[in-house]
């Protein structure tokens, strides 16, 4: 039985989440709030429960409705596209819609094809483990180590996060970390020296991503009539970024750089 699910938009050749050529599918809904969010857009699903459909006036925010088999078999007209790649669920926060997401990764492993999220991992695992535990990897973006910071940033606390994270390293769930790197915030050479050697024990995790702050989405924001409140935060350069790659290169990790997307870090 197909299970009906919100999503915000859909990359048929993705490149930069996870390994190989993916089908990205991003699905509606966040529970965060980044600062630095290039998608807010994603955040919220409106609808209009008086005539029992979407508003329109709030179309462009809210994605559309759809279900887990039409999602799939378009999946499966790429599957010669994909077939050294896989599928990512993105968003959004993919775990928010745990029934529609479960059953797109279990239809997609019965025709053998590749699957990973890219969460926050801001939901509890008690709610959250039954998809971690049937996808094949997990692209887990911590925000910030520091729990007070990572509040800020995201109107959230890391707990649950770190939370996944070490589930993952429990039931040795394949792990991709993603961290950004945005200045006057993460990218401080304490925190990142302090986030490597937090990292650095877990056997789970495959690859560090550092993606370096952009400000593409900052239109986004303007127009939902958000007040995007990094306007002045310069982006990183290639300076900063090499300075960064050799903190980590110093913690034991290999690195390498990704062009127009930020740095690569193969485990431990």
């Amino acid at each position: 039985m197909s299970v009906k699910g919100w999503i915000h938009s859909i990359e048929s050749f993705g490149t930069v989440d996870g390994p190989g050529i993916r089908y990205v599918l991003f699905v509606q809904g966040c529970p965060l709030k980044c600062l630095y969010c290039h998608n807010p857009d994603t955040w919220s699903v409106y609808e209009d429960r008086d005539n029992n459909k979407k508003d329109t006036a709030c179309a462009k925010k809210s994605g559309e409705m759809t279900d887990s088999e039409t999602i799939v078999n378009d999946i499966l007209s790429y599957k010669g596209y994909i077939k050294t790649g896989g599928v990512t669920i993105s968003g959004g926060e993919p775990l928010m819609q745990i029934e529609f997401v479960l059953d797109i990764i279990k239809r997609c492993k019965e025709n053998g094809i590749h699957t990973a999220i890219d969460t926050s991992g801001c939901i509890s695992v008690t709610r959250s483990k039954a998809v971690i535990d049937e996808v094949d990897l997990v692209l887990l973006d911590i925000k910030s180590l520091d729990n007070e910071q990572a509040a800020k940033l995201t109107g959230s606390s890391n707990t649950n996060t770190l939370d996944t994270l070490d589930y993952c390293e429990k039931i040795n769930k394949k792990v991709w970390i993603r961290h950004v790197l945005l200045p006057g915030w993460t990218m401080d050479m304490k925190r990142l020296n302090d986030l490597a050697d937090y990292l650095k024990p877990y056997k789970c995790i495959e690859m560090l991503e550092l993606l370096p702050f952009h400000k593409m989405g900052e239109y986004k924001w303007k127009e939902l009539g958000l007040d995007y409140t990094l306007s002045k935060t310069a982006e990183p350069d290639r300076n900063d970024v090499e300075r960064v790659k050799q903190i980590f290169i110093n913690k034991g990790f290999s690195l390498n750089i990704t062009a127009s997307y930020g740095v690569k870090s193969k485990g431990v």
